[in-house]
């Protein structure tokens, strides 16, 4: 019984971790979206410069910061989250002996 909790601790201990990750990125995106929508937006609109049409810091705040995101999950995804079993190995390794048999 020991070794089972063991494995589901590791498996806990990969989630928390990639949870925190992922909160991580959801107040980055925050940040990224108040400094700019509030720091360059704060100004009275005529003073506004523009880019592709649209305001500065709608550009930079809703636009430039989506793409940002999605290329941090991206990089996120690819090299920090990791894939781990849902099963317990002693389930997964009586499936394969039934199987062989």
């Amino acid at each position: 019984m020991k070794k089972n909790e063991k494995k589901q601790e590791w498996r806990f201990a990969v989630a928390n971790k990639e949870a925190l990750i992922g909160c991580v990125l959801a107040v980055i995106n925050f940040v990224w979206w108040y400094g700019f929508a509030y720091g360059m937006g704060s100004k009275p609109p005529e003073e506004y410069t523009y880019i592709l049409g649209f305001p500065a810091w709608i550009f930079f705040s809703l636009i430039l910061g989506t793409l940002v995101m999605f290329l941090l999950v991206f990089l996120v995804v690819k090299f920090l989250l990791t894939d781990i079993p849902l099963e317990d190995e002693e389930e997964s390794n009586e499936e394969d002996e039934v199987m062989t048999l």
